[in-house]
């Protein structure tokens, strides 16, 4: 059996502890759920505002 040295052993546990990180998972999560919500936003806000230009444009037209 192959004998493992002090910087293989320390590598091993840094490499599993990474493994075992869900850190940046998380992260990505939460990156992905603003980025919904963000175009969640801005779809509501492009839809109020042509229906505004519209209305006002009637309005302008109606006080001609």
């Amino acid at each position: 059996m192959p004998r493992t040295t002090g910087k293989e052993t320390t590598l091993k546990r840094i490499f599993k502890k990474f493994i075992a990180d869900e850190s940046g998972a998380t992260a990505i999560e939460y990156g992905l759920i603003a980025a919904g919500i963000a175009l969640a936003i801005i779809e509501v806000i492009y839809a109020l505002g042509t229906n505004l230009i519209e209305k006002l444009t009637a309005l302008a037209t109606a006080l001609k």
